[in-house]
């Protein structure tokens, strides 16, 4: 398929970023009906927030996912197809299907690739028996899978080299881990093992001290600055590198839960937006490209110095839009965004240490209370209110 299409504004994403941008435009500036377009190949949209829960068997996946034609705002036009490369020089890029799409101002927001081989043996382990990752619609099932079903010897939890999508997701399962072994009665013949390449445990003191006491109170071994390279299913071996000192080290495990590394998009990585490492450029307070005035990038595809989360999308995206709407009218760019990021750290059953924090990585609480404590209320708002919240609220530009 070949064409050319010219659009007044380009979203490239319809995750939770391109959409909500897109619904907050058109809530702003009516004339954009029918010239704002929204680049995304996929039929389905996914709360993946709620993944951690499916894994810990406590949230069916169903309830993650919508069909995208319900998604996209009225007066936007979907155009159903990726994006291949972009000309910001030109104002236009090319799609996967051939087309080329002209636009005035772009607002990239195409999200994270999850690279499965970037780690060798993935793919074939995940076939097996043991080996799940919640980073996948489908798989997510199989970790729920993996947990209910073990019964005892070592449990590996990993967190990559790289960004990834929500800093905290990679312990918050194994801390579900570690509850339903206990229910199950196998947790005395377990060792539960966070090996990850970060250094700590989490970036914000506050935080990290109350993930401390909850290693210590489960009894969890930390092997920190081990960076997960191989797997070898046959042997039920995986191997890791340590990033200090370079060595590998070989664990055998019994359960591991992989979260794969993580990188920018192709399109943009190979794209004059990119930064030294590949992702979106932009000025990390008014999410304006740093080289291309009329480009904006927000979500997990920018180079924000935050983390990767829904929680600073609904932050970003009013930034954004304000700013892309005051350059449009010739007008200064006077929003800003500081950084707020949130990370719901579920750390069991029924338990949850709200985290919100800033560039600064001070908090930013939003509750009257110390939301470094774990908390029953805090637990229900990220499994019952922050979904409904999510699909009714800020997907429809209203918050």
């Amino acid at each position: 398929m070949s064409g050319t299409g010219r659009y007044r504004v380009v979203i490239v994403g319809a995750g939770s970023a391109g959409i909500t941008v897109a619904a907050r435009l058109l809530r702003a500036e009516k004339s954009l009906r029918g010239s704002l377009a929204v680049l995304d190949p996929a039929d389905k949209h996914y709360y993946q927030p709620l993944w951690t829960l499916v894994g810990g068997g406590v949230a069916k996946k169903e309830a993650t996912e919508r069909e995208m034609r319900t998604l996209i705002p009225r007066g936007a036009v979907w155009i159903k197809d990726a994006a291949a490369a972009v000309q910001p020089g030109k104002k236009e890029l090319t799609t996967r299907e051939g087309r080329r799409i002209c636009y005035e101002y772009l607002v990239v927001a195409a999200g994270l690739e999850i690279r499965w081989d970037g780690i060798l043996g993935l793919r074939e382990a995940l076939r097996t028996d043991g080996v799940c990752s919640n980073y996948s619609y489908d798989f997510v099932g199989k970790t729920w899978e993996c947990i209910r079903s073990f019964r005892g010897g070592t449990a590996i939890f990993t967190h990559p080299n790289t960004p990834v999508k929500c800093g905290g997701a990679p312990q918050k399962i194994m801390y579900l881990a570690d509850d339903c072994f206990r229910r199950s009665g196998v947790r005395d013949q377990a060792e539960i093992v966070f090996a990850s390449a970060d250094a700590a445990i989490f970036q914000v003191k506050k935080y990290a001290d109350t993930l401390e006491t909850v290693i210590a109170r489960k009894q969890i071994t930390t092997a920190y600055r081990r960076n997960l390279i191989e797997i070898r299913p046959l042997t039920r071996e995986a191997v890791f590198e340590h990033l200090d000192t370079g060595e590998r080290e070989v664990m055998r495990y019994d359960m591991l839960h992989v979260t794969p590394p993580m990188g920018p998009p192709a399109f943009l990585r190979e794209s004059p937006l990119a930064d030294a490492d590949g992702w979106a450029d932009v000025d990390k307070h008014t999410l304006q490209h740093k080289r291309y005035p009329n480009v904006f990038a927000l979500g997990d595809c920018s180079n924000l110095p935050t983390s990767k989360t829904g929680a600073a999308i609904r932050k970003q995206a009013p930034v954004a839009v304000q700013n892309l709407l005051a350059l449009m009218r010739g007008a200064p760019l006077a929003a800003r965004y500081d950084g707020y990021t949130s990370c719901p750290l579920v750390t069991g059953y029924n338990k949850l240490a709200l985290a919100e924090f800033d560039y600064t990585l001070s908090p930013r609480e939003t509750f009257p209370f110390d939301q470094a404590k774990e908390r029953w209320s805090m637990y229900v708002l990220k499994k019952d209110l922050l979904p409904v919240m999510y699909w009714n609220g800020m997907l429809k530009g209203r918050m």
